[in-house]
């Protein structure tokens, strides 16, 4: 029998979150960190799709109500663009502390697509309070945007949870050489593991349904979401 779940946007203090809810708590949540499309029809779907699996998802909104649904592509960038790194960690620390003492959860990881990849990365270091990480096509170019303050590399190696990164092999984004330095930052860790899939032939986002319509994006999502919800399960379900 599925799962019955709840979906409801819901403030926390001055953020504006979506979140979904499994019929029984088991305890587990993940933050979530949406790509450029904010939380738009499809990352309301991940976070559906988390609840069924019994995982509490509360997601981040970067842009405070404007998504895909209701705003242009270029807008988003324009946003983008003005996002600080420490005023972002700073509210999901908050989104992770209400996870915690207001919901109640035990353990709690994060998930993160494109620009929301890289605040994981971030976040991982930076809290470890956290389960997991899970970085989808994290968007780290070279050089850095201007607005990117903080080393994900230098951040990752930090992380004390076990993390999952995916990465598409013609990613026009992000360099070889940036996920190299990522994957180095992983496997170097005295601890934690480190499991990194890579898509030959997919593009940067393939996650996003957008990019589905080429078949080699549609089949490394349809290859790692079940590999990502199993992660979760193992990591903050126990």
């Amino acid at each position: 029998m599925a799962e019955k779940i709840t979906g409801e946007f819901v403030p926390v203090g001055t953020s504006r979150t979506y979140l979904a809810r499994p019929e029984v708590d088991e305890g587990g949540g993940m933050l979530l960190l949406p790509m450029l499309t904010g939380i738009g029809e499809q990352v309301r779907e991940f976070a559906a799709d988390l609840a069924a699996a019994g995982v509490t998802a509360l997601s981040w909104d970067p842009w405070d109500g404007p998504s895909a649904d209701n705003t242009g592509h270029e807008e988003l960038v324009r946003l983008m663009g003005r996002l600080d790194d420490e005023t972002a960690l700073a509210e999901q620390q908050r989104l992770l502390s209400h996870m915690f003492n207001e919901l109640g959860l035990r353990r709690v990881g994060v998930i993160g697509w494109c620009l929301g990849g890289r605040f994981a990365l971030l976040l991982g270091g930076r809290d470890k309070r956290l389960a997991n990480v899970i970085a989808y096509h994290p968007t780290v170019p070279i050089p850095a945007a201007p607005n990117h303050a903080l080393d994900a590399a230098e951040h990752a190696a930090r992380i004390d949870a076990p993390v999952m990164m995916h990465y598409p092999g013609a990613d026009d984004l992000v360099p070889r050489e940036s996920f190299d330095a990522l994957n180095a930052a992983l496997t170097g860790r005295s601890h934690g593991a480190s499991i990194v899939h890579t898509y030959p032939g997919a593009e940067h986002g393939f996650s996003a349904r957008a990019r589905q319509t080429k078949p080699v994006n549609e089949e490394a999502y349809l290859h790692s979401w079940p590999q990502s919800l199993s992660f979760v399960r193992t990591t903050v379900l126990r």
